[in-house]
Formats: C-alpha cells, structure tokens, sequence
C-alpha cells in the first residue's frame, strides 16, 4: 500500500521496560461471541486475560437481534445448510470450513444450552426454529424472540467469570499488538492497551487471540454499535498480518429509517415470520425478483430496496408487518423500539432503508483460527475463515463465532509447548515460565503538520464511504475515494493522539483503505459486492485477495484454504 499506511508501526511512542507489565498465557482482544467462547476454551490450559473495548453489555454480539443457525431438527440436514451457505457465498466459501463449521454447531448451541441459554420454545417445549433470508429450511435459534444476542453474551460472560483462570478488563483499549521486531514474520506477544483508570499497559501473551468485532462504524449508515470502528483489522495490518477479502461488506437490508434517528436495526426474522417490503403504493416489489421474495439472500433485497428507492426518488421502502399475529410478544424488542417513534406495526407501515452490517473479509486463518503471523489468531467477525466467501448467510456468524472462537482457543495451547515443538512460538519466553520477554520500543516523533479536526475526518470519511463505496460502486468513485483517504491519512496519520477517539480514527483510516482498495482491485459483481460497470461475476476474479503491509497490490490465492 501507499507509503503513508506503511511509516507506522505503533500509534504511540512508548518503552516498554517502562511500562506497567502484567503477563498472562493467552490474551483475547475482544468480549462477544467469538472473544468469550475462546477465553472458555483456553481458560482449559492456561490463565487468560479477555479485553473488552466497551462493557461486556454493548459488544456487536449483544446487539444481535437475530439468532444462531443450526441444524437442530430432524427434517433438516447440515448438507443442506452447508448447500444454503455455499450459494450464499457466490463461489467464494471454503467448502471444508463450510462443512466444519455446520457440523460442529450443534454440538456448541446444545452445549449453551446446558449453561444456561433460554432459547424460544413452542408449546410443547420443542425449539421454536425460525427462517431468515437465503435458508431452505427453518434452523435458526432464538432467544427472547429478537434477543438472541443479549442472551448469548449474558450465558457466555457467565460462564467465563465461573473460570478462575478467566480475568475480564472492561473498558480496555488494545492499541497495537506487540512484535519484537517490525520484521516480516515477526511473532505477537500481546498487546499493549489503555485503561482509563490505570493508563497505559503491556499485556504480555504467548498466544494472542483477536476477536474485536466489526467495522460497520466505517460508514455513514450502519447497525453496528458505536465501538465497531475496525481496530481489529488495523492492529493486525500494522502486526503483519494478512488481511482478506475486504471488499465484502454486507449491507442488512433494512434498517429503521427515520430522519434524525440513529439507524436501528429491523431483524430479518421478521421477514422470516412473513413481513412484505411494498413500495410507496402498497406493491411488493421482491416477488418479481427472486422465488424467495423477501427471503432472497440478503444482497439482492438489498439491491432490490436501493433500486426501487431510486425508481421511486425517495429515501426508503416500507415493511408492511401489519398482518403478523402477535408481533409484541414475539419481536418485543422492535416493538420498544418503534413505540418510542410512535409507530405500532399493527395498523402502521415502518420506513426502512439498508445500512452497513457485517465485515465478511478481515484476518486470514486457517482452520483453527491462526492467522500468518506466529503466536496471533483470529475468530469471529475480525476474521475471513472462508466461511462466508462473498456474502454471510443469515445468523451464521454467531455460528461462526462459536465454532472458531473454540477452535481457535483450543489451538493457543500449542504457544505454550517448549520451543523445539512449536516452531512458530513467540520469541522471548522460556517454556511456560514467566520469563522477561524481549524489549519493545516505539520510537515516533510528532507531527508538525498542525491541528487536526478528529470530528471531521470522521464524519467525512464515513459519509465518502457510504456514498462511493456502499452497495452499489464504481471505478470512479472508488479512485476518488482512495484520493480522499491517503489525503485524510497523511494528516492523522502521522499524528500522536493520548485518547481512543484518535486511534479508532486513525484505524478506521487504515481499514477504509483496504476496503476501497479491495473493491477497486476486485472489477467484478459477486456477492455482496457489486459493480455497477461490472456488473456480471468473472472467473478472473475467482480468487481471494489478501493484503499486507508492505505491499502495493495484493497477493491472489484460489478461495479454497491449503489450495
């Protein structure tokens, strides 16, 4: 990439023998479905320390309002959700990851449920199985009818805080991963983070797991949490790491759009359960697109909602639940959620409009969560298993979530083994001791290019992406982002700031650029990216791209792992 993405390696100049040290043997960056379900499992060979950028209650998993996918019903089959998943994807799914992922859930969502998960049930006590967009069968777990995630992050902190080996720091910022070296291939050996309370910190770990969440906060239109601002692929990026796919953005399709609102998310199960979208004149317009209609997956109704909305030159499309039955006992989230708007969903139609929703590229790994970098892995949203290819489908990244969160803390184990027997083992310990790790400086002068605007880049930088790189894009508008980008980044860049609303900017930088770069490189139609001047799928892109600091273009590799 351009060199201003490449002169920094660290956000802030620090020593670290001068630094507080507190030292552990796997550390989590990241408390939602993928960072608990991994500190759980690593908790079984070792102490574990989880950060959580925010409180534990306002991760992208407790958000969540839609449910887990999962074959847990004898007329369904996992090849059947896998066959769901790989169409989904458009030709760009790992088949191998697909199957392990499928296979594995169930035995994951039944073991929630022996720690406590209270998922829907129908009367007579069996799982009450929705169906959301781009599923041939109804597999999809709720809880409190559109809680789900509140009630998975609530079972999962539970049972992280019932293992003495699990130490939970809320409110803990990771800014940078610590390498001994700015070397290729230099291995991870924690991180270095900001407590509000206790300042800056070195949390050295042999294993570091990076599960931080989302980047929808890299757009003006998202559904994402406030604290979704793409620092997991930023901090990767500067560590090394390869990064993929980034040009998959997934965009929900509806969003409640009311002028000066925040947008709220509209969950797809409300679809699933039988909801219209209709024009301004009551017309369904999805049942002439798709046999699935509204249950289409979700970038064509996302597609199909920003044409219409241009047909018609408004600013959003109708959802018409007013024939469901029991909406407030079954969504009783949405149903607060509207009453505080005035609107009641039984006599009225709701405004919604598509938003940003989830990062499908991020972190390479392999099957077990490791990423290219020694001693780093990778579960859950930050990362591109090859689960998703070029589109998720509906509720299985908390399915994802689960299965790698556990692979990937089951794997950490192997940094603990003696150096002969773990070739890609940090440097710097001595067995499983506590050894002093090797000495870290960041050496940075500061910047003196003037004041800055943090607000302002901000705010302009999500609104040039929503407009030049949301669902539908351009080469032209694609190149005058990028210019805007390095321009923005040349003056953040280089700047030192002592608070996180600096390094969120200074990330949501990096992590724009490889997404408008991603999308730019990628002069095809696929999934849930698409090119209006190239608007068919090609075979010369049927490839994954990867990204990496260092370089100016990125490394192509066939979509399936070890391939």
């Amino acid at each position: 990439m351009d060199g201003q993405f490449d002169q920094r390696r660290y956000l802030i100049p620090f020593r670290s023998s001068l630094l507080p040290q507190i030292f552990t043997d796997t550390l989590v960056i990241g408390a939602g479905v993928a960072g608990l379900r991994a500190a759980i499992a690593a908790a079984q060979h070792g102490e574990v320390i989880v950060l959580s950028k925010t409180d534990l209650k306002s991760t992208n998993t407790a958000w969540a309002q839609g449910g887990i996918a999962g074959v847990m019903d004898a007329h369904d089959s996992t090849g059947a959700h896998e066959q769901d998943t790989l169409v989904a994807g458009a030709g760009a799914c790992d088949p191998e990851i697909v199957r392990l992922v499928v296979s594995r859930g169930p035995a994951l969502i039944e073991e929630l449920f022996r720690w406590g998960m209270r998922p829907d049930r129908a009367e007579g006590g069996g799982l009450l199985l929705g169906r959301e967009g781009g599923h041939s069968a109804s597999r999809i777990i709720h809880a409190g009818g559109d809680e789900t995630g509140r009630e998975l992050q609530r079972v999962l902190a539970d049972q992280a805080r019932r293992s003495a080996a699990v130490r939970l720091f809320e409110q803990c910022f990771a800014l940078d991963l610590i390498t001994p070296s700015d070397e290729p291939g230099s291995p991870v050996m924690g991180a270095i983070t900001h407590h509000p309370k206790y300042g800056l910190q070195m949390i050295w770990a042999k294993a570091t797991i990076l599960a931080s969440g989302g980047a929808g906060v890299l757009f003006r239109e998202t559904t994402n949490p406030p604290s979704a601002t793409a620092d997991g692929e930023a901090l990767a990026f500067r560590a090394g790491a390869t990064l993929a796919d980034m040009a998959y953005v997934q965009f929900h399709p509806t969003t409640l759009y009311l002028p000066g609102a925040s947008r709220a998310l509209i969950t797809e199960a409300i679809r699933g359960a039988g909801a219209h979208l209709v024009d301004e004149s009551g017309r369904r317009f999805m049942v002439d697109l798709h046999p699935l209609a509204e249950l289409a997956p979700r970038d064509i109704v996302a597609h199909a909602i920003v044409r219409q909305i241009a047909k018609q030159g408004g600013s959003h499309v109708l959802l018409d639940c007013r024939h469901l039955e029991h909406f407030p006992a079954r969504f009783p989230g949405i149903s607060a959620l509207l009453k505080r708007f005035g609107l009641d969903p039984g006599t009225d139609l709701i405004p919604v409009h598509p938003a940003a929703h989830y990062m499908v590229g991020g972190v390479r790994t392999d099957d077990a969560g490791r990423t290219d970098v020694p001693g780093l892995y990778a579960a859950g949203e930050v990362a591109c298993t090859g689960l998703h290819g070029a589109n998720r489908l509906a509720s299985n990244s908390l399915l994802e979530g689960l299965v790698f969160g556990e692979r990937a803390g089951h794997h950490a184990s192997e940094m603990r083994q003696p150096a002969s027997s773990s070739a890609g083992r940090p440097a710097g310990w001595a067995g499983a001791g506590r050894s002093a790790p090797v000495p870290v400086i960041s050496d940075i002068r500061p910047s003196d290019r003037g004041e800055l605007d943090l607000a302002d880049v901000r705010s302009s930088l999500r609104s040039a992406m929503w407009k030049n790189v949301g669902i539908e894009r351009t080469d032209q508008r694609l190149e005058s982002v990028i210019e805007m980008i390095d321009f923005w980044a040349r003056y953040t860049l280089d700047k030192i700031f002592d608070e996180p609303e600096g390094w969120e900017t200074q990330n949501m930088l990096v992590t724009a650029a490889l997404v408008a770069r991603s999308a730019r490189w990628r002069r095809e139609s696929r999934g849930c990216h698409f090119r209006a001047d190239f608007p068919a799928q090609s075979t010369e892109f049927a490839l994954r791209d990867c990204w990496r600091r260092g370089r100016d273009e990125p490394v192509t590799t066939p979509f399936m792992a070890g391939a």
